[in-house]
């Protein structure tokens, strides 16, 4: 560049950086807005030389301003979009840097865990947080030190659309990667998310915790409870998601904890049961507390008929547990037809591969219903009187071991 070109560029940026020191925050606006537009994509270089050299200076502006303004959320969005300019641009180290000695990631956090910041706005910070991470191990871990395990953890939870949730999830999964020092803090902090109200923050947890758990190695005792419940949810994304997981547990530590909770749950305690009757309240409202319940005794005894067509070692370890009495018991719920129908698939499968199993379920069905069961059991609910079903449910089938398997 001649000495002319380079004075007319030098006086050029220092024009636009006067306008930016002296502008209104319409005027501010509309120059990151021009920003944004003309420099996205551009590579570390390229913006050195489009401003001169000088190109810290405006950005050393925008992290300045970004502190002073991010709790009142003037033209945030558009700040951490022209922010994110400077940290995505290709061989922008010296950027990401000086983003990071003004405490850039810090002031992230502070935004995702502020209750007024926009949905946008969040999203924005977690991108420029993904950027961040993916610049290396040790900037994981300044995320990680920085708590911000919990404040992305947090903003999953209570965030209300799929692009912030969907930039979370990433971020989170982003952390778990390459980062043996704070793997198991994102891998708790993911645990922890599974009793939130949000679904699609349970659904999007579940994934991440499947990939957590082949990088962290070892299952904690901690999952085996919000675990088991979220078998409970209405939404069949989540309990797709936590069978899935489930599955992939068995191979770990908790296995023991998982068959006998799943096998518990065939067989409610009463009191998490409301039978409605004439004088109390209304039957379908008692119905209706029931549900949940319910939902999760047929989610148990679908995920048990999966479990089993795995492994004949699941299976043996659940015939162990009294699984063939309890779901007998689950097959007499005429309150919840689900829980028959998966219950009776499931059952149907152990009858056909133990010998042992086929002689006590055939007589404590006797041999109509037996018969049925084995000509059709997903609609043997259908074809059960009351008096059938009460027998189902009070059955006192008690195998003690599995030594022979049918061919």
């Amino acid at each position: 560049m001649s000495f002319c070109k380079e004075q007319a560029a030098i006086s050029r940026v220092m024009a636009f950086l006067q306008d930016w020191d002296h502008g209104s925050k319409a005027v501010r606006s509309q120059m990151l807005s021009d920003f944004i537009n003309q420099h996205s994509g551009k590579t570390g270089p390229e913006l050195e030389l489009e401003f001169a050299q000088a190109a810290s200076l405006f950005l050393a502006r925008l992290t300045s301003w970004l502190r002073l303004t991010y709790m009142t959320g003037t033209y945030l969005d558009q700040q951490l979009k022209a922010i994110g300019v400077f940290l995505s641009a290709a061989s922008n180290h010296h950027f990401l840097i000086e983003f990071l000695e003004v405490g850039g990631v810090l002031t992230l956090l502070e935004i995702l865990g502020q209750k007024q910041s926009k949905e946008e706005v969040q999203a924005e910070a977690l991108k420029l947080l993904q950027t961040v991470a993916n610049a290396g191990r040790k900037y994981k871990e300044l995320i990680c030190e920085s708590y911000g395990v919990r404040v992305i953890a947090e903003c999953l939870a209570l965030s209300k659309t799929e692009e912030t949730q969907d930039q979370a999830r990433f971020l989170l999964e982003s952390l778990v990667h390459g980062n043996p020092k704070y793997q198991n803090q994102v891998y708790k902090g993911l645990i922890a998310l599974l009793p939130c109200t949000s679904p699609k923050a349970q659904q999007l947890a579940l994934q991440t915790l499947r990939i957590a758990q082949v990088i962290v190695k070892t299952a904690h005792p901690s999952i085996v409870e919000p675990l088991l419940n979220l078998l409970r949810s209405l939404h069949l994304e989540v309990q797709y998601e936590a069978i899935e997981l489930i599955r992939e547990l068995m191979h770990y530590e908790v296995r023991p904890a998982l068959l006998k909770g799943l096998v518990a749950l065939l067989k409610p305690p009463r009191e998490g049961i409301n039978k409605p009757q004439i004088l109390n309240v209304p039957v379908m409202q008692k119905l209706n507390e029931s549900l949940p319940v319910f939902v999760q005794q047929a989610a148990a005894a679908k995920a048990i008929g999966i479990l089993a067509r795995e492994s004949p070692e699941f299976m043996e370890e659940l015939v162990n547990l009294r699984v063939v009495h309890h779901l007998l018991c689950a097959m007499g719920n005429q309150d919840h037809a689900d829980s028959q129908r998966e219950a009776s698939l499931a059952l149907e499968y152990f009858v056909r591969v133990f010998p042992v199993v086929e002689e006590h379920v055939k007589k404590a069905m006797g041999e109509s219903l037996f018969e049925l069961f084995l000509d059709n059991s997903e609609v043997l609910y259908m074809k059960m009187d009351v008096i059938q079903a009460d027998i189902l449910a009070s059955n006192r089938i008690n195998i003690t071991g599995v030594h022979e398997v049918s061919e």
